[in-house]
């Protein structure tokens, strides 16, 4: 059974998301502002958070910034509509998606489940192939990332997306087959969400990530993985 953290300052919000995920079979615990969200991610154990942007104490943002320097947990944030700042802001800081409100709850289920499912946490993974290009190297069975031998910690999007370029070198995606492959559907034209992925896997793989040796881009194309 998944664990799940819901934390946003709208209590009534919460019940109903809470309830309906613990329908779906999931265990879920909450919280009503950013210090909250940080205190139970360091101490619960999740395999998911959903983190509403705009809380007290501290803001969903810098809540998603400070989980990640202990954790790698799936992160969805809550976004108000309209607000793209927002949404790439979520992704500069370390989450995976987000969800625009009001949204229907159906979408909400639908999007914990597809991002479960891709983090490894829904169900038990068999061991996995290593797949590697040059100084990187990716476990896909224990979704652990390492260059030149040091372990890198990528979030789950982040790993998804270089699981796919590696077992794919020399073929180009556009930023549209990336968000229908790596998300599960599509983000309206939102392209800027792959190309964040994209900037935040050259810092942490690429030696100089100004001069990608690996994940190269296909101007007016998308992305794809040099061969080496």
């Amino acid at each position: 059974m998944a664990k799940i953290l819901v934390v946003d300052d709208e209590q009534v919000l919460v019940k109903g998301i809470k309830f309906n995920l613990e329908h779906e079979g999931y265990q879920v615990e909450v919280g009503y502002d950013g210090e909250q969200a940080v205190e139970l991610a360091r101490e619960g154990g999740f395999d998911l958070i959903l983190l509403d942007v705009m809380m007290p104490r501290i803001d969903g943002l810098q809540a998603c910034m400070r989980i990640r320097e202990f954790s790698n947990v799936p992160i969805i944030m809550l976004t108000a509509k309209g607000e793209d700042t927002d949404k790439i802001m979520g992704f500069e800081y370390g989450a995976d998606d987000y969800i625009t409100k009001p949204f229907n709850l159906l979408e909400l289920k639908a999007r914990v489940r597809a991002l479960l499912r891709r983090s490894g946490a829904a169900e038990q993974k068999n061991a996995g192939a290593v797949l590697e290009a040059g100084h990187i190297k990716l476990d896909t069975g224990g979704r652990a990332a390492w260059r030149d031998g040091t372990p890198v910690e990528l979030t789950a999007k982040e790993f998804d997306l270089m699981e796919l370029l590696l077992r794919n070198p020399g073929r180009v995606y556009s930023r549209e087959n990336l968000l229908n492959v790596v998300w599960g559907y599509e983000y309206i034209g939102d392209y800027r969400t792959v190309d964040v992925h994209v900037r935040r896997l050259r810092e942490k793989l690429e030696l100089d990530p100004a001069s990608p040796e690996y994940i190269r881009t296909k101007w007016g194309v998308g992305y794809y993985l040099a061969k080496i």
